[in-house]
């Protein structure tokens, strides 16, 4: 029997894929078989990530720093991952950026455009440039780590719910664009107990996750890797805009 699910001979590209998310999908990716190239601001963090995942997995690993809100370090990075691994077959938008605000009216253009830029300027270069290198190679996936406030927008998270529905509308424009040799799906991230959540009030997220969340409780790191494995690889062949919700079952917004 075929296993579907392995990504033996393709090289993928994960951003913000230095810890949290990003690196247990970079790992889940190298366990698969994949080799990999980690990128975050950060350069530093992705080499040590990137030799980490080497270590552990016997894949080939690249580190790339690039901060994917500035247009022209897209533009750059697209160019040395391709020149430098031979060719990217599975792009993942995995950087993110949600600030704290103490009102909306507080919210300053600065941290608006920013918000913006991480989270919807960043895919859209990287997925038009890799993506049409995908396109003409006959084959690609691309995955969009978007989030549930893209579709239960809460007040404490407004730009960034704005910025991933953006994410939404650009893996479903995109699917079209690039199909049918490149899929382009999204994931739409939950709660997880990443770095992020030790900022978290626990008593507080923990009774409202009583209420609003089926399973009760946040996500661990490694319970996106699955859903990422899927699209990554040819087990969702006829999968593309797809939006697939791994929240633990969110009801009705998280507040």
């Amino acid at each position: 029997m075929v296993n579907e699910q392995t990504l033996a001979g393709r090289t993928a590209l994960i951003t913000g894929g230095s810890r949290g998310l990003g690196l247990a999908m970079a790992n889940g990716f190298a366990a698969a078989g994949a080799d990999v190239v980690i990128v975050s601001r950060k350069y530093d963090k992705c080499i040590e990530a990137a030799e980490a995942v080497a270590e552990r997995h016997g894949v080939k690993t690249w580190a790339f720093g690039c901060n994917v809100s500035s247009w022209d370090e897209c533009t750059d990075l697209a160019a040395d991952a391709e020149r430098t691994t031979g060719g990217i077959d599975i792009l993942v938008n995995n950087a993110g950026l949600s600030p704290l605000y103490p009102s909306l009216a507080d919210i300053g253009e600065d941290l608006y455009d920013k918000v913006f830029a991480v989270n919807t300027k960043g895919p859209f270069r990287l997925t038009s440039l890799l993506g049409t290198a995908m396109a003409g190679r006959g084959y690609g996936s691309v995955i969009n780590v978007s989030s549930i406030e893209s579709i239960y927008p809460s007040s404490t998270a407004l730009p960034y719910a704005a910025a991933k529905a953006g994410l939404n509308v650009l893996t479903q424009g995109f699917a079209a664009a690039l199909g049918p040799d490149v899929r382009v799906n999204a994931i739409l991230a939950g709660a997880f107990l990443t770095d992020v959540a030790d900022a978290w009030d626990m008593q507080k997220f923990n009774v409202m996750a009583d209420r609003s969340i089926v399973m009760q409780r946040a996500g661990e790191p490694d319970e996106i890797v699955g859903a990422a494995i899927f699209f990554a690889s040819e087990a969702s062949r006829y999968a593309t805009g797809a939006l697939l919700r791994i929240d633990g079952g969110v009801i009705g917004g998280i507040v």
